[in-house]
């Protein structure tokens, strides 16, 4: 089972988005049959069986063993991954593109990098998973609490500045050898989810 698969297919995106389809995924974390997930979600098996199906052919889910029960063989069933991205790419034509009318203060356009950032880095992925190798990233997650807007105004300028001296320092434009990697800094509010909140109430 792969940590994360990422789905570029529309059809395959349709197929997860089903809510059935999407609890019978986070049920196969670990192999089930179709009787045992029928028993879990309350669904009769043969309703299970014609999800189960489509989710295969999408591959989604993946055959771990044939089990013999009696007179029956029982075919348990895996999630092929256990987290699943849904890429921009399944929605090519209504994607949102940062290169309209970029803005460094405007949501949208934050939201379009975003876009963008789970587009390539999906397709990398993907890239690197049919050709067994590692994808070499980095990534900084942090948070920080501005007593007032213009620290927040002071805080993005000296992040802007520093990020383009670095840009500046290594930037390579003749290397023959060399590859192009995106930089993407990001500062927005952080919004805090349910989880959190029940999490810090326990």
């Amino acid at each position: 089972m792969l940590d994360v698969v990422v789905i570029e297919d529309p059809a395959t995106a349709e197929v997860c988005l089903d809510a059935t389809r999407s609890r019978l995924l986070a049920e196969l974390a670990e192999p089930k049959s179709a009787t045992m997930l029928a028993h879990t979600v309350g669904l009769a098996r043969q309703k299970v069986n014609y999800h189960l199906r489509i989710l295969e052919k999408h591959g989604l889910i993946e055959l771990v063993e044939n089990r013999r029960k009696g007179n029956v063989t029982e075919r348990l069933l895996r999630a092929t991954a256990a987290s699943y991205v849904i890429s921009p790419t399944a929605l090519a034509a209504v994607q949102p593109d940062p290169e309209q009318a970029p803005d460094q203060l405007s949501a949208r356009w934050l939201l379009a990098l975003a876009t963008r950032l789970v587009r390539e880095v999906g397709a990398l992925i993907t890239g690197a998973a049919r050709a067994r190798k590692r994808v070499a990233t980095f990534g900084i997650d942090a948070r920080v609490r501005f007593a007032t807007a213009a620290d927040r105004a002071a805080f993005a300028s000296e992040l802007s500045k520093a990020v383009t001296d670095l840009v500046g320092k290594y930037h390579s434009k003749e290397s023959e050898n060399g590859r192009d990697h995106r930089v993407i800094v990001a500062i927005h509010p952080y919004a805090e989810n349910r989880e959190t909140r029940r999490r810090g109430a326990e």
